[in-house]
């Protein structure tokens, strides 16, 4: 989904988080494994990857055993229950005023990232993929990622535009953004561990997305009042 008319249009990319950004703590993943009750194995295995004690795709290989047999249906059914942060739509609304291209880049599976794409407007989104046969999830990774193909995500994202990393935001909040933080313009740690906060450019705290909007408009002056722009 691109709403902006043309890249001559386009300022640059604002790159958010959803685990522990738009889905406060424990994440997403937890929140459906409520529904296939596997919750408190879900939020240990997401305690070892924050902690480094896990890879991504160890962590999601475990988790993709639990979605076997359920549909696509049945899961955004259920993520239309899921907590998220107030200013969402807002924010996507405010960034296209201002001709950035809101993006999903995460680690959660792509049927999370489609459900939140579809629902506030974002442009796109990337994650590891489930495999489906005949409607149903296997229980199998179709496709794996973690934090530097997300980075690397941004980064095609960005070139396919016609920008740099320098032309991009990053809003997260814990070690599957640090890549994308070192690359990106403006790195915002919202919510965010001790990691992510000394890797971030600036931090900011809230209930509400809108906060990083002060933050992005003085990004935009910054750059607009470069003798290189």
């Amino acid at each position: 989904m691109l709403l902006i008319s043309s890249p001559s249009d386009v300022s640059g990319v604002v790159f958010i988080d959803i685990d522990g950004t738009l889905v406060p703590a424990p994440g997403s993943a937890v929140h459906v494994a409520r529904y296939l009750g596997t919750e408190a194995a879900m939020a240990e295995a997401e305690a070892d990857y924050a902690a480094g004690r896990l890879t991504n795709p160890q962590v999601a290989a475990a988790d993709a055993k639990t979605w076997s047999g359920y549909t696509e249906r049945e899961i955004d059914d259920w993520l239309a229950g899921v907590p998220l942060v107030d200013g969402i739509e807002e924010t996507v609304a405010w960034c296209r005023g201002q001709g950035l291209i809101p993006v999903l880049a995460t680690l959660a599976w792509q049927s999370i990232g489609r459900h939140l794409c579809h629902r506030f407007g974002f442009d796109a989104y990337c994650g590891p993929e489930l495999e489906t046969a005949e409607g149903r999830f296997t229980g199998r990774v179709l496709a794996e990622l973690d934090e530097y193909g997300k980075r690397d995500f941004a980064v095609r994202y960005a070139g396919s535009l016609g920008l740099s990393p320098q032309d991009c935001a990053a809003i997260g909040d814990s070690r599957s953004d640090l890549p994308l933080f070192r690359e990106a313009g403006l790195s915002i740690a919202f919510n965010a561990d001790q990691q992510a906060r000394e890797t971030a450019g600036v931090c900011v705290d809230g209930e509400d997305i809108r906060v990083v909007i002060p933050l992005l408009e003085g990004w935009l002056k910054v750059r607009g009042s470069s003798p290189s722009l």
